[in-house]
């Protein structure tokens, strides 16, 4: 018997323009500059087809070739994705109308026809409304499906994707990094991304887990450089996370800082 999409559907909430920050990163990543083949997934969308539509508009930027497949398990919304589909070949968005964009029903197996294997799969807001104890299983379930050097980018926003958070995964399932991205203006504390954080962490928040340990310092930092608040927010960040390394923390992507960026080695806020 044939096999149903893997996984659950959602509450499926998108918003415009509210994956920006991560899109941006994707961007510039090899495992999308490099690809042979640069397919990339949108899965689960959600509501509307906008964030995959985005997804492309962006990484074509860097990679003018790049493909984008839109994966919902609710076939009415893919219904619907195809719908704005239409309304862009017609030229009636502001998205190119030869947008090399599709959208198909699929779930965490990751279909993709003619067995290619995507460079990037980014799944956002998908696993948080999963238990904690099911998200090895879907990394591992998505991770395969992965071209050999592929990626697979998993994390959570808000809904309007000034706090952002995510999860870096290679083909065999495991986490690389963790990356934060955050709107510096009018930022009273970085632990803000705390509510916001992959499900592999967001319960892990608590004393004596290494993900606490990082944002309390991520604080105190940021509460110490107030005094070159008229310096102005980025500077600011700059200043935090210059002293958040020298007291040994293993900051990664120095170039990315300026963008309320901060990396850090999976290894480095792991749950215990």
């Amino acid at each position: 018997m044939a096999r149903g999409p893997v996984g659950q559907i959602t509450r499926g909430t998108t918003g415009t323009n509210r994956l920006r920050r991560v899109d941006r990163w994707i961007a510039r990543h090899p495992a999308l500059r490099r690809a042979a083949d640069p397919l990339v997934v949108d899965l689960g969308y959600g509501a509307s087809g906008v964030t995959a539509l985005e997804l492309f508009a962006r990484l074509s930027q860097a990679r003018p070739d790049v493909e984008v497949l839109g994966l919902e398990i609710d076939p009415a919304r893919v219904a619907r994705a195809r719908a704005q589909l239409e309304e862009v070949r017609a030229g009636a968005t502001s998205f190119p109308r030869d947008a090399r964009v599709s959208f198909a029903r699929g779930g965490f197996e990751v279909p993709v026809a003619g067995g290619r294997r995507p460079a990037v799969v980014r799944a956002f807001n998908v696993l948080r409304q999963y238990d904690e104890t099911d998200v090895r299983h879907a990394w591992q379930t998505m991770a395969g499906r992965l071209a050999p050097d592929g990626l697979l980018v998993e994390g959570t926003c808000d809904e309007i994707g000034r706090i952002c958070t995510w999860v870096a995964v290679g083909p065999d399932a495991e986490p690389r990094t963790l990356t934060v991205s955050l709107r510096l203006a009018g930022l009273r504390h970085p632990s803000v991304a705390a509510e916001r954080l992959p499900k592999a962490l967001i319960h892990r928040n608590v004393p004596g887990e290494p993900v606490h340990a990082f944002l309390t310092a991520l604080d105190a930092e940021w509460e110490r450089a107030a005094s070159v608040t008229p310096f102005g927010p980025v500077h600011r960040w700059r200043t935090a996370l210059s002293a958040l390394q020298a007291e040994g923390w293993p900051l990664l992507e120095r170039s990315r800082w300026r963008l309320g960026e901060v990396t850090v080695p999976w290894s480095a806020v792991a749950p215990r």
